[in-house]
């Protein structure tokens, strides 16, 4: 029975010690490709360990509401503000952290179309056999704003008979399978697919800047190690980062 209760008590030190440097990070699609580079160098200098899951703003919202446990969430401004009034996310914990606007990539080789006005932007819409970005029902924030753009734009009907939605993830792979002829989404997105072609973003009267803010989890056991990541989005490495992948720092909180 002793010998019994020593291998159990030296299991759960090894479960313990292997879990200790753990940290889970819910996060929007965009901003999973920071994380991803981040995730080497503060394993080396801190010891954390990045659990990273993604998906758009909407099933986040879902996800966490639902129970699901984590210990830091990247997602919209706006989702931050929701989830830290009610209760998810510790009060005060919040740091904008970067933005990204909306861009637009062609398959490897193919003409460039002409997005430098909104009036051609629009032309280049009408004139693409498939259109590929976020499906809006998936609550993805370039989805949801793209869906209104294109109404405002008096296009919607056309680009819906084109359109190859996409639930989640990176709507640039579109590109890269054939099933889409131009691709819309957020910059830091379409860059993250090799073998395609960004041609740049949206026109500044119809740009849309998608802002991302970090929390801590109110119920997070690993708060030390959460705030350290916090404090590394703002080092100078990590905003030269946000640079290399298509987004810009964000006016802090």
């Amino acid at each position: 029975m002793r010998s019994t209760r020593l291998f159990v008590l030296v299991a759960c030190a090894i479960v313990s010690t292997v879990n200790a440097g753990d940290l889970k990070v819910l996060t929007a699609g965009a901003f999973k490709p920071i994380l991803l580079e981040m995730a080497p160098s503060l394993k080396k200098s801190a010891g954390i360990d990045l659990i990273i899951s993604n998906g758009t703003a909407g099933e986040l919202d879902k996800r966490i509401a639902s129970g699901e446990p984590f210990d830091v969430a990247v997602v919209t401004d706006t989702l931050a503000a929701k989830l830290e009034s009610s209760g998810k996310l510790a009060q005060g914990s919040i740091k904008n952290v970067a933005k990204v606007g909306i861009g637009v990539a062609v398959p490897l080789g193919a003409p460039k179309p002409d997005i430098s006005t909104v009036n051609r932007f629009k032309q280049t819409l009408l004139s693409q056999q498939s259109v590929a970005y976020i499906s809006p029902s998936s609550g993805g924030s370039s989805g949801v704003y793209l869906d209104s753009l294109f109404k405002r734009l008096g296009i919607a009907d056309d680009v819906a008979k084109k359109a190859v939605l996409v639930n989640g993830g990176l709507v640039g792979s579109k590109l890269v399978d054939g099933e889409a002829s131009i691709a819309i989404h957020q910059i830091s997105e379409l860059l993250a697919v090799k073998d395609t072609q960004y041609i740049g973003p949206l026109p500044a009267q119809i740009q849309r800047y998608t802002t991302y803010s970090a929390g801590i989890a109110k119920n997070s056991g690993s708060t030390k190690d959460a705030a350290a990541l916090l404090k590394a989005f703002a080092d100078q490495k990590t905003l030269k980062l946000l640079q290399d992948k298509g987004m810009e720092s964000a006016t802090p909180r």
